[in-house]
C-alpha cells in the first residue's frame, strides 16, 4: 500500500503533466546532493524544486539547506503538502491560470 506522501507526489506530477510541465522523480542514492528535493519540474524556462511532505512532515536540516542554496542562487523551491500547494505557487508565481479552481 502507498504512504500519504507516495500519493501526494503522485497528484503533485499528475497536476504538473496535466499543466503542461516536463517534471520528474529524484531518488537519494549514493552521489546525490544531499537533502536534494523529491520532485523537479520545468516549463517555459521556469523551474522549480518540489520538497513533498505528508501532513505533519518536516524537513531535515539537509533539506533546509538545499532550499536555501536554490533561493540564494534565484531558484524556486516549495515544500508542498499538496497538489494544491504547487498550483498556488505556480499562479502566484508564473502567472498560470488556476486549473483547480483554488479561490
Amino acid at each position: 500500500m502507498p504512504t500519504p506522501e507516495t500519493l501526494i507526489k503522485k497528484s503533485i506530477k499528475d497536476y504538473l503533466r496535466l499543466s503542461g510541465w516536463f517534471t520528474f522523480s529524484i531518488m537519494q542514492g549514493l552521489g546525490s546532493y544531499r537533502g536534494i528535493a523529491d520532485i523537479y519540474a520545468i516549463k517555459n524556462n521556469n523551474n522549480i524544486w518540489i520538497e513533498v511532505k505528508a501532513h505533519g512532515g518536516r524537513q531535515s536540516e539537509h533539506q533546509n539547506k538545499f532550499e536555501h542554496d536554490i533561493k540564494q542562487h534565484g531558484g524556486h523551491y516549495i515544500l508542498a503538502y499538496s497538489a494544491e500547494d504547487v498550483e498556488r505557487y505556480i499562479v502566484e508565481n508564473f502567472n498560470e491560470k488556476s486549473l483547480l479552481n483554488l479561490s
